[in-house]
This record gives structure tokens, sequence and C-alpha cells, in this order.
């Protein structure tokens, strides 16, 4: 990943999505998972799931800068915080980094903790508050993630991962992850049209 132009973007987007990890109350309750993956509600599917949510931050390109997996009902805002002090440098070396989130993200305290490191949140505001400047931009953007976690499911079968612990369904989503990243190097390298297309390495 840092061996593209893209890894340098100044802006990042972050969300997370569902990996679910069993269906049937058996695989739940003998699963080496227990412990770990948790019940949790997926509102785009209006549907609950067991397992775990992978939290994403990417590039707008899709190119994965940082990830991390937690229990379904983590908060996301002390998720991404935890993430970016897994690896201090990431901020450290983008002074002024934007991240594009959702509302999900709201948080003084977060806010703060990402100003003390040199970047800022930019995020949906509720109904009852003032516009932020650029919000209006915000949609598409947020949209981007939506299509990175959907190339992820879709394509690289994130949802059809097979692992039965934390190790198994951790390796198996890095996989994907490096699978994804690397058809974005490859795509760049050689200079094509769309820069996240994994249709070449599709056999």
């Amino acid at each position: 990943a840092a061996d593209t132009d893209l890894w340098f973007d100044n802006v990042w987007v972050t969300d997370s999505t569902p990996v679910e990890c069993g269906r049937s109350r058996p695989t739940v309750k003998r699963s080496d998972l227990a412990g770990w993956a948790v019940y949790g509600y997926c509102s785009s599917h209006s549907r609950f799931f067991w397992g775990l949510r992978l939290h994403l931050i990417c590039t707008p390109a899709g190119l994965p800068t940082s990830w991390s997996l937690a229990d379904a009902k983590a908060d996301k805002r002390q998720v991404l915080a935890a993430a970016l002090e897994e690896d201090p440098g990431l901020l450290a070396a983008r002074p002024g980094q934007l991240i594009i989130a959702d509302k999900g993200y709201v948080s003084a305290e977060l806010d703060r903790w990402l100003a003390e490191r040199g970047a800022r949140l930019l995020r949906p505001s509720y109904r009852n508050r003032t516009p932020r400047p650029g919000e209006h931009l915000l949609k598409p953007v947020r949209q981007l993630i939506e299509s990175v976690n959907d190339t992820l499911k879709s394509q690289l079968d994130l949802e059809l991962h097979g692992g039965r612990s934390i190790e198994g369904v951790g390796a198996r989503v890095a996989q994907r992850l490096l699978a994804m990243t690397a058809a974005i190097w490859h795509n760049r390298a050689t200079g094509q049209p769309l820069t996240r297309s994994l249709i070449a390495y599709d056999h």
C-alpha cells in the first residue's frame, strides 16, 4: 500500500461492516469465537447478526491504510482511536489529515483526541445543528467506503470467510484486504483506468 501515490492521500474515509461468524444457536454456543463475537445489529440490512465488525480506514480510492476487528457492539469511536493509536506514525506523517465518517462518530472527546494529533474528523451534522462547510460533499465520499465494503463482500467473499477462531477470522480478513490492496497497487502501477477493479484477477 505504501508503494503507491494513493498512500499519501490527505483524506481518509472510515466505517465498519459486519463480519458474521455463525447463524445457528448451536454454532454460537460451541464456537471458539465465544467471548469475541457477540450479537450486533446491521442497520443497512435491518437484521441482527452474531459476529464481529471490520473497522476500515481507507483512502477515497479504496486503498486500506488501517483496519481492526472488534466485537459487534464495540463503540466505533473508540475503535477508530485505538486503530490510530496502534500505529501513531500514520497521523504523525500526515499533518492536517481529514477523516470522513458518519454520524456514529460524533464525539467531542474524539475530536479533541484527533486535533491533538493534527487530524480532524468531518461528519454529517444532526438535523438540529447548523451544517458544517462542505457538508454537502460528504454523501458521495461516504458512498465510496460502502463501495469498498461491497467489493470485499461480493468479489472477495468476506462474509464467507470460514474462520472458526479469532486468529482464523483475523487471517482470513487480512487475506482479503491484502488481495484488494495488491489489485489496487497493480492497477495503479500499470495505468489501469479503474483503480479498484478486480475483474482481471477474478478467475
